[in-house]
């Protein structure tokens, strides 16, 4: 059986929505200090839907299509949609991870909450901090 599955592979050798949006309105970033990943996701929202989504990753081909998935899972959706996303979500779209490879999943979820989050403080959106978990101090990240 391969390492990666064949979805994986197609999002890391074709990734979907990479890039920067300029006039972004929420962006969110984050990284793992273990394994050197760093992720940085950037949301255009109109009318609470996710109208465009761009992505940066630096890091391992798991990373990278990770945040090609997650962003291709939140396109078009809303905002309440983009929150309920979870790195399991994201994990079986690819079709799967290898077990060490599982904490990129987990960035991409994170890097889309905290994208929200940043949007929320933007326009002024009260939201429960509970929502938005601290990845910096997750078990995943350390």
């Amino acid at each position: 059986m391969a390492l990666y599955s064949e979805k994986v592979m197609d999002h890391l050798m074709h990734p979907r929505n990479v890039g920067i949006l300029e006039d972004a309105d929420g962006v969110g970033e984050v990284g793992n200090a273990k394994c050197g990943d760093i992720m940085k996701i950037y949301l255009k929202i109109e009318n609470d839907i996710i109208v465009d989504v761009k992505f940066e990753t630096f890091g391992c081909g798991s990373a990278i299509a990770s945040s090609s998935m997650a962003t291709e899972m939140i396109k078009g959706k809303s905002i309440h949609d983009a929150m309920a996303l979870t790195n399991k979500a994201v994990t079986e779209a690819l079709d799967g991870l290898p077990a060490h490879k599982i904490h990129c999943s987990v960035l991409a979820e994170e890097a889309i909450k905290n994208a929200l989050r940043d949007y929320y403080d933007r326009h002024n959106i009260p939201y429960d901090p509970a929502d938005f978990p601290d990845c910096e101090h997750c078990e995943h990240c350390h």
